[in-house]
């Protein structure tokens, strides 16, 4: 078998800078002032990983389910519905589908946002599995995520699988479940991070894999 892990936010939607301004929106409803730049390089981990960042630990045991389920509400409510696609998605999920591949993605986010977005996408009747938060114990940069993409695809140490994100959580988390990833630029992370983090490839956006695509790690057989 031959698979390829996708993430999501930031990956095939644009929708990082929206996932930014909510939580600098929860962490200010809660009383807690945060730059938005420094939440934006926050974004790819799951709240679990990002939370500690801005909050003592005796506060998010306190609070943090709390703080989490009003950034996720704001979100749904009023972000949602800017979210919006990177150009090639589905063309790039038909390549993959046409040269024998199997989809997977792989999300920080829980499986209702996954589900919303994969319709956001229109990619439900191209993808084979999918996991999210609720499949991990840990969030990336931490490898639970890809690991259980990788049992639900049932693959094994003779199959060749990639993951494709747009941060460094990413990269780092697919490598330590022994996963090669390709880096895309259209999430906001300069290049030099995703190199620095081992992204094997380095595309701007899933237009840009698709065009390169016989190029790609992806067509190495």
């Amino acid at each position: 078998m031959r698979a390829v892990i996708f993430d999501i936010d930031g990956t095939l939607l644009d929708s990082v800078d929206l996932h930014a301004r909510a939580w600098v929106e929860a962490f200010a409803h809660f009383g807690v002032e945060t730059d938005q730049g420094h939440v934006r390089s926050q974004i790819g981990k799951g709240g679990d990983e990002l939370m500690p960042v801005f909050l003592p630990q005796e506060r998010i045991e306190r609070e943090g389910k709390t703080i989490e389920a009003f950034r996720s509400d704001l979100f749904k409510q009023k972000f949602l519905p800017e979210v919006r696609p990177f150009p090639g998605v589905r063309a790039l999920f038909e390549r993959i589908r046409a040269d024998g591949l199997t989809i997977a993605l792989a999300s920080s986010g829980k499986g209702p946002e996954v589900e919303r977005y994969t319709e956001i996408l229109k990619i439900g009747d191209l993808v084979d599995v999918a996991t999210s938060s609720d499949d991990a114990e840990r969030s990336k940069p931490h490898p639970d995520i890809f690991q259980a993409a990788l049992t639900k695809l049932g693959a094994g140490r003779s199959d060749t699988v990639h993951a494709v994100g747009d941060t460094p959580y990413d990269a780092e988390a697919a490598g330590k479940a022994g996963v090669p990833t390709i880096g895309v630029l259209c999430g906001g992370f300069p290049e030099a991070d995703l190199s620095a983090a081992g992204c094997v490839a380095i595309f701007r956006d899933p237009q840009d894999l698709l065009d390169g695509y016989d190029h790609s790690p992806l067509a190495q057989r």
